[in-house]
């Protein structure tokens, strides 16, 4: 059907002011972080910068004297966060989906209400565990580690795993897994060489769904941590915000570099991510 010139004028507006709405915020972080401090604070707003500048760059990973204590350390959160959150994303990834398997391929029972009980683990308000957790870790010195915060991100990082996967898993075919056990495979063989390897999309789109989670956490990062040796990115950059000033261009610069770590991993297994959320819309 032939649009009418109207309906396609219309359509067309509609569609840059999403694309604005959307686009306009990560542009203007990234102008930000390579305007100057005057010109971030004149007016009217400068949307082209008049002096470019890579200083609040240089002042984060070659810091000098006149840099801020912020800055200087905001190597070490970039690395806290990775760690922390690659091992949320390897640990999900091995205990989800070895759980998720048990749930829909074993027969025992509860199994059904085990699955809608981890499902209902992940409806917790956050701010509900903050003081068990906070005890737990003070009982066992895990304050101001990256211990601590591994185990509280994979307490509502594992329930989105187990039930996304097992989601994924009801979708392959069942007669795969008899034709490889009567071949002579063992329950674990079938799953690492036949379920895994066919539900590497699955894997991929969970994992990076994960990562990104763990990556943006900022809540209990900001309750448990409070020394450099386990502050994450969220928390350095939300303590460029200061009682008498805000160092506007270092925020700005931290987002970007918070920023590309997520935007790389969605580009390089953008096909991945594709496949494995449309996958387990159809059974079959």
């Amino acid at each position: 059907m032939r649009r009418k010139p109207l309906q396609t004028l219309l359509l067309f507006a509609l569609v840059l002011l999403v694309l604005l709405f959307v686009y306009l915020p990560v542009a203007w972080l990234v102008i930000s972080s390579i305007s100057t401090r005057a010109e971030l604070l004149s007016t009217p707003i400068h949307w082209i910068p008049q002096n470019p500048t890579l200083q609040n760059y240089i002042n984060i990973f070659s810091p000098g004297r006149s840099t801020s204590e912020v800055a200087k350390t905001f190597r070490i959160t970039l690395w806290n966060s990775f760690v922390v959150a690659s091992s949320v994303t390897a640990i999900t990834l091995v205990a989800g989906s070895l759980a998720a398997y048990a749930l829909i391929r074993l027969r025992f029972p509860f199994r059904r209400s085990i699955l809608l009980g981890i499902l209902g683990t992940r409806m917790i308000p956050e701010i509900s565990l903050v003081i068990p957790l906070y005890l737990f870790a003070s009982t066992y010195r895990l304050l101001n580690t990256p211990g601590i915060l591994i185990i509280t991100y994979l307490s509502f990082a594992l329930p989105f795993a187990i039930w996304l996967m097992a989601a994924f898993f009801q979708t392959i075919p069942i007669e795969l897994e008899d034709a490889a056990r009567i071949d002579g495979c063992t329950r674990l063989q079938t799953l690492f060489q036949i379920i895994l390897p066919i539900s590497s999309p699955g894997l991929v789109s969970t994992g990076l769904f994960v990562f990104l989670t763990a990556w943006d956490e900022f809540f209990f990062a900001l309750i448990f941590t409070s020394t450099v040796a386990a502050k994450t990115v969220p928390v350095a950059i939300a303590e460029f915000t200061g009682r008498y000033v805000v160092d506007v261009g270092s925020m700005m610069t931290g987002g970007v570099l918070a920023a590309i770590p997520p935007v790389l991993l969605s580009l390089i297994f953008q096909r991945y991510i594709v496949s494995g959320l449309t996958a387990g819309a159809v059974k079959g």
